[in-house]
């Protein structure tokens, strides 16, 4: 995905959302009152220049060692990639301003091996008629471009041309040309551009090759209708003159947009006279892990149309007794709370929708003549449902979901604030004054006679309230300064408050934050997610009862969500419950919720089931939730069925590129030599890629991998290794275990010389009698990041639930899994390529693999051995440091220097 590009949804209209709204009994005046955070959250971010204080570039806290990361800024799609002339280019989408997405233009970086590369200046820049989305690269070796000479031959680069409002073509997507004649180093726009305009705002990411023929042969293209779910493919002879071959889908995973296509051949097990065609096509959202992910399919070409051989066929219902089905035009009982006073009675109406509702993209997945589908009106109102009550006698529900992906967070789905005292009157402080006459004190931009502000934020009572936003001369997330309160006493435990808007990492040297005082120290902060909702947070301070404290609101931060929001501070008895803004579907026993799930930010409905054996004999209710007003804010339902076995997941059956979180976009090399296909991907996920904690950078590429075919039971499919030159930066194995051994229940930490953070690791274990076995990296004793085998799903999976910093997004911890057989000896053979902030998984010779992110704690380098639930046998483990690849020049000179970093 491209961004901030949205897969759909109108916002309801000004005036009826800037009225008071009756939220669960609660009045919350202005609830979307103020634009100025909205847009500021999708600004480009511009942090100030340079490595983080204290660090080399290169060295920084999370920079990866052996993988392509640009030296600052913003980085997300590969683009253009080819190998010309012993160089092989990387280009890439790139922010050159900022370290969130924004002003897309054309990285550029070369190697000669795949592993050390070289940034170079920006290729092909953004302006004011257009943004420089993805594409690739060709060499035009006959010039049939026109563009070049015989004599020297063009690089042409064909790209997405995203029209900015500037151009007569504003608001669409159409394919454009540049060609560089000094093989690479510089580019210019094709005075013609674009060369093929569909009118349509979704058509993008061409990836354009060479297919021979006994004639000669010609160009393909093949490009996206991206809400289509429709690979394109056109012809030309001389990439400047396109018409239409054939389209290709949909298929197989539609869950989210379809972006970045490729196509090729490939022989398989190496065999000539077996040649298969491989049609990649990356998804976002939608993938198999959630989010962004990359599927493939395998078939054949034939110069004109490519047939899948891969695509899998609607799934019958799973066998059991139907609990609700909604096909009949009614709710069959069930009880409907809708938002009193919405205008068309949503968001669920009196009776099921029969599919997609007004303003939302095409509702895919559900089964029969009705669902739940809460997009009534859009996202923008809340309610819930509730089944009959019903006894449970089966061990699993199964049924359909989709929708947003909120997951709950508590029982709490009002805005009332605790019981308690509140403090500082909310800001509600009397018209005409501001906190200057409340005894607030303040620097900069942050002067109290700026506050309190009147816009800004979603979710705060009253009608004022502190917005860093809407302070100094000019609003804006530039502004910076301070604000202290007056002193207040800490009469109770616990201090709540409504926080909203951006949060810092410490890494990027910028403080944006909540903090509590106590005798002239910080001892307490918080700040918010990056989002326009104010939620309850607070802090613990029965340790400093009864003294003296105020509270600062400290704003060094710049770039998107780059202001804090607060409101309504109170000191209470009891610990601040935060408000769910779920969408969900929970099963309730008791009057407790013990079972639930969410959407995945799909309008496809696959299948969730979860298993209720022990609530056999019991009564039970089913309850559907969607308490979020905001992006993906409803949930979809279908078919409730209580069976003796687990649905299966459609996207489990499909395809997929890799299993874990952080490949997408993956594309493959051009011009390659030998014919080899090299492919990588960019090394994170849609879902928190603006979120994640580095800097002076944001983002990574994964490592390249060298891709085949090879015969399984299913047919043809694909496997993955690195390429020889990612080992060819293999050090002298540290630690080496050829004699194998017994791994008992428990975490076994092995010797320091098996510890690091940039390393492979290559193990072999079976599983034996243990439920799970593995092996974790980046541990300190309290925190690792497990990669391990799980026997009852026979599943690899990576699990970084608890692997370090994991709060910066609420949906980026995650266990992620592949599904993996044991081989004939019953083993699993694993090649983990450890790097910092990354995990990439080959299992069982790179038939499976998984790639995640990961942000250690401090130190973290710790390997250990796990098994649960019995015993596995290692049989062999060999630990290989690794040698760094990038920002070698910087590191070289400060070593000259004496001052480089241990």
């Amino acid at each position: 995905m491209k961004g901030d590009l949205k897969m759909h949804r109108k916002q309801k209209g000004s005036t009826r959302l800037l009225s008071a709204l009756t939220l669960t009994g609660l009045i919350l005046t202005g609830a979307l009152a103020g634009a100025g955070p909205a847009i500021a959250g999708k600004s480009d971010g511009n942090p100030p220049p340079g490595p983080t204080t204290g660090s080399t570039l290169g060295q920084e806290t999370y920079r990866p060692a052996y993988h392509f990361s640009p030296a600052k800024n913003w980085m997300n799609d590969p683009n253009g990639m080819v190998y010309h002339k012993g160089i092989y280019h990387l280009f890439f989408q790139h922010n050159p301003s900022g370290n969130t997405w924004g002003n897309m233009s054309w990285g550029h970086a070369t190697s000669t091996d795949l592993v050390h590369w070289q940034e170079q200046p920006l290729a092909i820049s953004t302006d004011t008629q257009e943004d420089v989305f993805s594409g690739s690269v060709v060499v035009d070796k006959n010039n049939t471009s026109g563009l070049g000479t015989t004599e020297n031959p063009p690089l042409i680069a064909i790209y997405t041309s995203a029209y900015k409002d500037a151009s007569p073509h504003r608001g669409l997507q159409a394919q454009s040309l540049a060609y560089s004649l000094d093989d690479g180093q510089t580019w210019t726009k094709y005075s013609a551009d674009p060369v093929l305009n569909r009118n349509s705002a979704n058509f993008r990411d061409p990836k354009v090759f060479w297919y021979s023929t006994a004639e000669g042969g010609y160009w393909v293209m093949a490009a996206v209708e991206a809400l289509d779910h429709k690979v394109l493919l056109y012809k030309s002879t001389n990439l400047k003159d396109w018409t239409a071959l054939s389209e290709f889908g949909p298929a197989n995973a539609t869950g989210g947009l379809w972006e970045c296509p490729d196509l090729f051949p490939l022989a398989v097990d190496g065999d000539p006279n077996n040649v298969k065609w491989v049609m990649v096509v990356n998804i976002n959202p939608g993938g198999v892990a959630g989010g962004s992910a990359g599927q493939y399919f395998v078939g054949s070409f034939d110069g004109v149309t490519f047939t899948s051989e891969t695509t899998k066929p609607s799934d019958a219902l799973p066998s059991g007794t139907p609990v609700a089905g909604f096909n009949d035009g009614t709710y069959n009982g069930w009880a409907v709370s809708n938002e009193p006073g919405n205008w068309k009675n949503g968001p669920f109406t009196d009776a099921p929708a029969a599919g997609t509702l007004p303003g939302q993209n095409l509702v895919g997945g559900f089964v029969g003549a009705g669902l739940i589908n809460s997009f009534n009106d859009g996202d923008w109102p809340l309610g819930s449902m509730s089944s009959p009550g019903f006894t449970v006698d089966s061990d699993y529900i199964n049924f359909l979901v989709g929708g947003g992906q909120h997951p709950r967070a508590s029982d709490k789905l009002d805005n009332t604030p605790p019981p308690g005292d509140l403090l500082f009157n909310g800001f509600e402080v009397p018209d005409g004054t501001t906190l200057a006459e409340a005894g607030w004190t303040g620097t900069g931009d942050l002067a109290p006679s700026y506050q309190p502000a009147m816009t800004g934020g979603d979710y705060y009572i009253g009608a004022k309230r502190i917005n860093t936003f809407e302070t100094g001369a000019a609003p804006g997330d530039d502004r910076q300064g301070s604000l202290t309160s007056p002193e207040f006493t800490l009469s109770r435990n616990f201090v709540s408050m409504m926080v909203g808007g951006g949060h810092r990492s410490p890494d990027s040297g910028q403080v944006l934050e909540a903090q509590l005082l106590v005798d002239g120290n910080v001892v307490r902060t918080l700040a918010g997610d990056d989002a326009g909702a104010l939620n309850w947070k607070g802090w613990d301070v029965s340790e400093f009862a009864g003294k003296q404290a105020r509270l600062r609101i400290v704003d060094q931060a710049t770039g998107g969500w780059g202001h804090l929001t607060a409101d309504h501070v109170m000191l209470t008895d009891q610990a601040a419950v935060p408000r769910s803004d779920e969408t969900t579907v929970n099963l309730v026993v008791d009057g407790k919720v013990v079972r639930t799930a969410t959407g995945a930010n799909s309008e496809v409905l696959d299948w969730a089931s979860w298993n209720v054996a022990e609530f056999r004999g019991r009564q039970a209710q089913i309850r559907v939730v969607d308490n979020n007003r905001f992006g993906w804010g409803h949930i979809l339902a279908d078919e409730f069925t209580a069976s003796p076995q687990p649905a299966r997941p459609r996207l489990n059956s499909y395809d997929w590129l890799d299993y874990g979180r952080d490949y997408y976009a993956s594309v493959s090399f051009g011009n390659m030599p030998e014919d080899k296909r090299v492919m990588l991907g960019w090394m994170n996920n849609w879902d928190y890629a603006n979120s994640i904690p580095t800097f002076p950078w944001r983002s990574a590429m994964s490592l390249p991998r060298e891709i085949g075919l090879t015969q399984t039971p299913d047919g043809p499919r694909l496997t993955q290794q690195a390429v020889k030159q990612v080992d060819g930066l293999a050090s002298a194995p540290s630690y080496r275990n050829t004699a194998g051994g017994t791994i008992t229940p428990g975490t076994h930490a092995l010797p320091s010389a098996a510890s690091g953070d940039v390393q492979r690791i290559d193990v072999t274990f079976a599983p034996g009698t243990a439920a799970k076995s593995g092996i974790t990296v980046f541990g300190n004793g309290s925190s690792s990041t497990a990669v391990g085998y799980d026997a009852a799903t026979k599943e690899v999976y990576v699990d970084r639930a608890n692997s370090g910093n994991v709060g910066f997004h609420p949906l980026f911890a995650s266990v992620d899994s592949a599904p993996v057989s044991v081989d004939a000896q019953g083993n699993v053979t694993l090649r983990i390529y450890v790097d910092r902030s990354s995990v990439e998984v080959f299992a069982q010779g790179g038939l499976r693999t998984i790639t995640d992110q990961v942000f250690p704690a401090d130190g973290a380098k710790e390997v250990a051995l796990f098994a649960e639930g019995g015993v596995a046998q290692l049989k062999s483990l060999t630990v290989t440091p690794m040698k760094q690849a990038m920002f070698l020049a910087s590191l070289k000179a400060v070593n000259a220097g004496g001052k480089a970093r241990g």
